[in-house]
């Protein structure tokens, strides 16, 4: 009867605990994740990593590195003998990302205008339908996600996978920016009117109105950013 060397069981068990360590640090990494995108953790806010163990019951092993990938993420830096910080973006960084988003975006558009099929579309303006329904309450909470969903169905339309990734890198950097621009006034109303000009500008099969709209619609967004910001 031949029996597994103990070296082997060894390099089983380190395996085994390697898997749950990097399950355990990606849950950490998405709940902080979370805590920075709804406002809970505030920019330039220390990360204290004793706490956040103590809260998800895990030891501080797993908090560490999930800042470290967030860091690379770009939501949080390092502070020398200091430790972990929530990113405070600077209004010009905000600006550089709004900017490349706005091109990304409206060549995805451009890209989509000449084949969108019609199940596409009902899928959009079913969004732009649940987004109307929630601006009338001024419900910015239950619209951002929704608003995401459809910038993102559009980019996954377009099928290019690598210009989504890159979109969604830079919309997670400038969040807390572009969220404070939805927040004021009737912006909720008036984005959700940009969307349906994009929409009818896919829908026409227009690859420059496309373009044009799209980009349009995300540096009119960096607009209301900043008209927030200085008020």
């Amino acid at each position: 009867m031949s029996s597994v060397p103990a070296s082997d069981d060894k390099n089983v068990t380190d395996q085994l605990a390697l898997r749950r360590s990097q399950s355990l640090t990606s849950i950490v990494q998405l709940e902080i994740e979370r805590l920075i995108l709804q406002g809970e953790l505030a920019p330039d806010t220390r990360i204290n990593e004793l706490s956040l163990a103590n809260q998800l019951g895990v030891s501080r092993g797993p908090v560490r590195e999930a800042c470290r990938t967030l860091q690379a993420l770009g939501l949080i830096e390092s502070k020398p003998n200091r430790g972990f910080f929530v990113r405070l973006l600077t209004t010009k960084e905000a600006i550089e990302a709004y900017n490349t988003r706005a091109a990304i975006i409206a060549y995805a558009g451009m890209t989509l205008a000449p084949v969108i099929e019609q199940p596409q579309l009902e899928l959009l303006n079913h969004l732009l339908d649940k987004m109307d329904t929630v601006v009338s309450r001024g419900e910015v909470g239950t619209y951002d996600p929704i608003n995401l969903e459809f910038h993102d169905s559009i980019l996954r339309m377009a099928g290019n996978e690598r210009l989504r990734q890159t979109y969604h890198d830079l919309l997670r950097e400038q969040h807390l920016f572009r969220h404070r621009g939805l927040s004021d006034g009737d912006n909720l109303a008036v984005s959700n009117r940009e969307h349906r000009l994009i929409v009818d500008s896919l829908a026409s099969k227009d690859a420059n109105a496309a373009f044009n709209s799209m980009r349009d619609h995300v540096l009119l967004g960096m607009q209301r950013m900043l008209n927030a910001g200085s008020q």
